[in-house]
């Protein structure tokens, strides 16, 4: 019971520090009395007197001793944690408000709302996300229960928490700086932003990484929230709760199947709302469509691509990385499908195009590689080994074609396009060219280390995009 009772005190000096950090969200109501430089300065002194503020280090520390529980060496290091981690956080309120301070002359602006939304989100929002962690972990020692992934059972219902009370509390800042003064924004807008800036929030905070959390959490949330506020788009909250929910829905079941982590869960939330409000449901259908073939297929012959060293890792289960270098060019064409509606028929078939290539290569990779065949490099057509960045197979380039296929029938079956063959013909072919782009990318910028796969992925589907929506001009 040692172990416990010296967590139990670890977590007394945490709920003081978050207790602290969470106070630190409550500058948002000088925000409306205040003007930007003003609270710039104030921002600035915070950073002054945080950093003037002797760091305790006691004689522990240079024996290389660990603190005792309970000990003043344990309530040193947890007060000289929270100055470091209050630093951060006043650093990056400093920054975006010295964004919004030289952005004054120009017709460009970092508005208030957003800076007092990012600021709810790093305050509120992880401190409601530290608690919730702490006594998760708190209960399995207690319960004394064997959990097999110990960072993910506390780390989800962490970045739910995070997630709910970052909308909450990052609305309330909004409509406060609202009430107060004349501001060029609606409620529905506002919500929009908050909704964009929790999961970002979330996002950020459940990706392992050596940059603080008070650093990359409000920058995070901060950047995403000022790039779509500028766009003036926003949709009603119904309808922004519904594509939230249903974009996490999806996301918890994949991550269920083990499928995505939790980063690629939050990912696909960030990215699910966005499409579903920007265009409509059914395209984010397609690119779940697109994961969920993906993971199928990962599984395909799993053990045998593990012995020859080709098979993903952590079971095939995929992360923030995998989503967003295989949808970032989806989004993009989704926002451009709300923002210019005029172009909806070539926006669309480029869209199918990047999906069916995001799909033709993932089938073309998980199962080319169990061909018995010797693949050839595209760029020689010589044989080479398998698994070398560039190899393709007649096995592979066949999943390709199907897969790119599924992708057109499933837009033929919906019925959101008219002609059939026109829609068969250029998804198929743009997700095979797009395929096989992503193949020589590899085969000549991977292999000379110039772009890592996750790079190849990511211009690959803008490449099956480019060429989709040619083939749309041309054919059409």
């Amino acid at each position: 019971m040692e172990h416990i009772s010296g967590f139990f005190n670890k977590m007394e000096h945490e709920y003081r520090r978050q207790l602290i950090h969470a106070a630190f969200g409550f500058l948002i109501f000088l925000f409306p009395f205040s003007g930007t430089r003003v609270l710039l300065l104030i921002s600035f002194l915070i950073i002054l007197l945080l950093t003037l503020l002797p760091e305790d280090t006691s004689i522990n520390r240079y024996l290389f001793k660990k603190p005792l529980p309970g000990s003043r060496e344990m309530l040193t290091d947890s007060i000289n944690e929270g100055i470091r981690s209050a630093k951060n956080l006043a650093i990056s309120v400093f920054l975006l408000l010295l964004i919004s301070v030289l952005l004054e002359p120009t017709p460009y602006s970092l508005p208030l709302y957003v800076i007092a939304g990012a600021i709810a989100i790093s305050t509120f929002g992880t401190s409601a996300a530290n608690f919730m962690r702490y006594r998760k972990m708190l209960q399995t020692l207690r319960e004394e229960s064997q959990v097999i992934d110990g960072h993910a059972y506390y780390l989800l219902p962490s970045s739910i928490m995070l997630l709910c009370v970052g909308i909450i509390t990052a609305y309330l800042a909004g409509s406060w700086l609202m009430h107060w003064q004349d501001i060029n924004a609606s409620y529905n807008l506002i919500f929009f932003i908050a909704v964009i800036g929790s999961v970002t929030g979330a996002l950020f905070e459940s990706i392992p990484s050596d940059i603080d959390n008070n650093i990359s959490v409000p920058l995070g949330a901060g950047m995403s929230m000022w790039l779509f506020s500028s766009f003036g788009y926003s949709v009603p909250p119904s309808e922004m709760f519904f594509a939230l929910i249903f974009s996490l829905i999806l996301g918890y079941m994949a991550y269920r199947s083990k499928i995505a982590d939790i980063s690629a869960l939050l990912s696909a939330a960030f990215i699910g709302v966005l499409i579903i409000v920007f265009s409509e449901l059914f395209w984010f259908i397609l690119l779940l469509t697109f994961f969920i073939l993906g993971g199928i297929f990962t599984k395909y012959k799993y053990k045998y691509k593990e012995s020859i060293g080709l098979a993903q890792s952590k079971g095939g289960m995929r992360s923030y990385e995998n989503v967003f270098s295989n949808s970032t060019a989806a989004l993009v064409l989704a926002i451009c499908y709300g923002i210019y509606p005029q172009h909806g028929e070539l926006i669309i078939f480029a869209y199918l195009g990047t999906v069916a290539t995001a799909t033709g290569d993932t089938l073309a990779s998980e199962i080319g590689t169990t061909s018995n065949a010797r693949p050839i490099m595209i760029t020689t057509l010589k044989p080479t080994r398998t698994g070398i960045d560039g190899g393709v197979t007649l096995l592979g380039e066949l999943a390709a074609i199907l897969g790119s296929l599924a992708i057109g029938l499933l837009a033929v079956i919906s019925g959101k396009v008219d002609d059939v063959f026109l829609v068969l013909t250029i998804t198929t072919a743009g997700g095979f060219l797009g395929t096989n782009v992503d193949s020589l990318l590899g085969a000549t910028l991977q292999k000379r280390g110039m772009l890592s796969n996750s790079g190849v992925n990511f211009v690959a589907t803008f490449a099956g995009a480019i060429l989709s929506g040619l083939l749309y001009l041309l054919l059409a």
